[in-house]
C-alpha cells in the first residue's frame, strides 16, 4: 500500500530553514521511509513514540528530526526539527495520551 505524504505547513516552514543538501537528504527519506511502511519501527530510523498520542512516530535523518502521523491511507508529517530542539518540541507540542489540546 502507498500512503500520500501530507507536509503540514509548519514543517514545510522547517523544511525551508534547513540547509539546501539537508533538505534534499530530508525529502528523501521521507519518500523512502514513509511512502510504503511508515509505521514499520527500525532502530536506526523510525521509532514509535510512547506516552504521547501526537504525534505518534519520529523519522531520523541525520541530525533531523521528522515527527508525523499515520492515518488509514496518509502520513501527515508535523514538524522537521533539529535533533537538539526534538525533546523541547515534543514537550510543547505533543499531546500526551487522555490530554485534549
Amino acid at each position: 500500500m502507498k500512503y500520500k505524504i501530507i507536509i503540514a505547513p509548519d514543517a514545510d516552514t522547517d523544511l525551508k530553514r534547513v540547509r539546501a543538501y539537508d533538505a534534499a537528504k530530508i525529502e528523501d527519506q521521507i519518500k523512502v521511509h514513509l511512502t510504503h511502511e511508515p509505521t514499520k519501527v527500525s532502530k536506526s530510523s523510525i521509532k514509535k513514540l510512547k506516552g504521547v498520542e501526537k504525534p505518534q512516530y519520529r523519522l531520523r535523518v541525520g541530525e533531523h528530526r521528522i515527527f508525523y502521523d499515520v492515518s488509514k491511507d496518509d502520513v501527515h508529517v508535523l514538524a522537521i526539527v533539529p535533533k537538539s530542539e526534538a525533546a523541547e518540541w515534543l514537550k510543547n507540542v505533543g499531546r500526551k495520551k487522555g490530554e485534549q489540546k
